[in-house]
């Protein structure tokens, strides 16, 4: 009796370290990469719907242990624009491209909502076209056109970006974005400034801009 006993006993404390090592052992299995994401921008293309400027956006993101997601975003910005006091014309298409990081500041970041914040570094390089009708010539007098085509500009700019992410159902989430809008560089050529900078919007050292996103996360 008193070997059962000892045995029994030595068994005990053989199996505490194992159970106590199991959350351990499961953290170690969580794996870092959690989970890609698409998602689609409706506010860019409101813009172009009611506006004379706006984007096409969409981007994916990666999560690692829905904590860091680092994110690419790709758009196509449009202007077609008339100047009611001057009478210019401004036009332009380009893409532009993002790249940058969300921090989830969620206590618990496996949660199915998310607040986030986070940093992009934007970039750019379009053609812009300016026109405007019957100007009249100050020297010779008579009317002449005044035309621009594919004046060559670039700008690199910082976005700071804080938002929310829901999931709704399945795969599919909703959420949406706040974005301070930081110019670092730009470049243009004779023309002196340009209206409206593609991902941007209207031309300007700095900005705020917004997104409302629908998401896939696979």
């Amino acid at each position: 009796m008193n070997r059962r006993i000892i045995f029994i006993f030595i068994l005990s404390i053989s199996v505490l370290p194992l159970s106590a090592q199991t959350p351990k052992q499961t953290e170690q299995r969580d794996t870092i990469f959690r989970s890609v994401a698409v998602w689609a921008n409706l506010v860019g293309i409101g813009k172009l719907a009611f506006s004379d400027y706006g984007e096409y956006e969409a981007g994916v993101r990666v999560s690692i242990k829905d904590v860091f997601y680092p994110t690419v975003e790709v758009g196509i910005g449009k202007a077609d624009h008339d100047d009611d006091v001057t009478g210019i014309h401004y036009d332009c298409s380009s893409p532009y491209f993002k790249l940058g990081c969300d921090y989830n500041m969620l206590k618990n970041k496996h949660d199915n909502y998310k607040v986030f914040a986070g940093i992009r570094y934007a970039f750019t390089s379009f053609k812009a076209n300016i026109s405007r009708p019957g100007l009249i010539d100050p020297a010779w007098g008579g009317a002449c056109d005044y035309k621009i085509e594919g004046a060559k500009c670039t700008q690199h700019w910082a976005e700071v970006v804080g938002g929310l992410d829901a999931k709704v159902w399945g795969p599919l989430h909703l959420g949406w974005t706040v974005r301070y809008l930081q110019r670092l560089a730009f470049n243009v050529d004779d023309i002196g400034n340009v209206w409206y900078v593609p991902g941007f919007g209207k031309s300007d050292t700095t900005g705020w801009d917004a997104t409302f996103n629908i998401t896939l996360q696979l």
